[in-house]
């Protein structure tokens, strides 16, 4: 086994493309072109791994976190296909938040049971982190941890941040990690909004990365190990995808999309949720409890100036409809409200960190109820005070944004050397 300096697996045989890993972003082989690349292609690191005979794997006690999200392109679940598989040893899997089989609502898991399909130990991670998680890894008595969970591409969507605490935990157990990389579902071209600002860490940002990271989770896995795992770093190999370009969408993959959790039903609720989560942060409702869950924003007492206030503002590639919904949880439940829905219209334009912003904005100037969640939510959700405290001192939109771009050149030039894909 040979691990590059960033802990990139390069293997020979049937997934002998895996050593483009080792090459760097500048390669073809790196950037997933050549024969079998493109459009609708696209194989994920699991399909990479399965194609290899896990070779990688081999001799070795296996658990995985995964959700119901890790499937093949035929969907099948991950673990049901190598759990009958006499080439890999799959002993455990390991459960995030809403849980492996996904049947717990946000804020919840599934706890420790026995999967009634396989048989196998499901042990909980979610909130888990440090000694507590790595004494689970322990427990469970594997050899390598193995990573595979489609993320959303926002810092405070909380599987990004299973991941570090599992990478964390894995080191401290003496265990191996394997990440298998699948799509960021809004491209990966570029980092946008706010870096967090380490003392407002929690479970929707651990570290110091901006708002919509524009990155795979085995960039992510990288990153983490090299920028702040750096004193006890995993022993970490990733697998790459093979035929995803950095400037894809989710549709462009030809992978079936499974929703990573309840409130993630489509892969047009990932476009829009790096900028409109932060309505979490606020007393208006988020769209939770609507078929069409953070593209729907509102309250009690909204009417029509909120959308003219966005529209007038002509942000680039979106159109704000003046929509009135009645949640069937969450905020608002069973009551109807007045608000907005996010058209998106132009992808390729859309930046939508600056649209949360300016609907924020807007909907504090057209509307005499806005208010923020009492705990400050927001500020955990932004990764800052700033956002918060100028909107409330009457910033305009650009200024908002405007106060957050140093710390985000830092941030693009530090991710530029875990890029994987062209």
């Amino acid at each position: 086994m040979t691990l590059s300096r960033r802990g990139v697996l390069a293997v020979g045989g049937a997934i002998g493309a895996l050593a483009a890993t080792a090459a760097g972003p500048g390669t073809a082989a790196a950037a997933g072109r050549g024969p079998g690349a493109g459009h609708g292609r696209v194989r994920t690191g699991f399909d990479r791994l399965a194609a290899g005979g896990y070779r990688m794997l081999a001799g070795e006690k296996v658990g995985i976190v995964t959700n119901p999200t890790g499937i093949t392109s035929d969907v099948r679940h991950i673990v049901d296909v190598m759990h009958p598989d006499d080439r890999v040893n799959l002993t455990a899997v390991f459960g995030p938040e809403h849980g492996f089989r996904g049947t717990a609502q946000a804020g919840g898991s599934e706890g420790r049971y026995d999967d009634p399909a396989t048989g196998l130990p499901v042990y909980d991670t979610y909130l888990k982190s440090g000694q507590a998680l790595a004494g689970i890894f322990t427990a469970s008595g594997v050899d390598t941890v193995v990573f595979d969970i489609q993320d959303a591409g926002a810092r405070f969507y909380t599987y990004i941040w299973t991941l570090y605490d599992c990478m964390e935990a894995a080191a401290l157990a003496g265990k191996r990690f394997v990440v298998l990389d699948r799509p960021n579902p809004v491209t990966g071209r570029a980092a946008l909004g706010p870096v967090l600002d380490r003392a407002f860490a929690s479970f929707v940002g651990r570290r110091e990365i901006s708002q919509a990271h524009g990155m795979t989770v085995a960039e992510l896995a990288l990153l983490f190990n090299s920028e702040f795992l750096a004193d006890r770093p995993v022993e970490l190999d990733v697998v790459k995808m093979s035929g995803w370009r950095r400037g894809d969408f989710f549709d462009a993959t030809g992978l079936p999309w499974v929703p990573p959790s309840p409130n993630m039903p489509t892969p047009d609720t990932a476009l829009v949720y790096s900028g409109t989560c932060l309505f979490e942060g606020t007393l208006l409702s988020e769209g939770r409890g609507t078929t069409r869950p953070f593209e729907l924003l509102g309250a009690e007492g909204v009417d029509h100036r909120w959308a003219a206030a966005a529209n007038a503002l002509d942000l680039p590639g979106v159109a704000l409809r003046e929509a009135y919904f009645t949640p069937t949880f969450s905020k608002f439940q069973g009551k109807t409200v007045g608000g907005v829905q996010v058209h998106v219209q132009d992808r390729e334009v859309f930046d939508p960190v600056r649209t949360g912003i300016a609907l924020l904005v807007t909907a504090k100037r057209t509307w005499s109820g806005f208010g923020w969640r009492p705990d400050n939510a927001i500020d955990r959700l932004s990764g800052n005070t700033r956002v918060r405290t100028m909107i409330d001192a009457g910033a305009d939109t650009d200024e908002v944004v405007g106060a957050w771009q140093a710390d985000l050149a830092a941030f693009r030039k530090m991710r530029r050397e875990y890029l994987l894909y062209r």
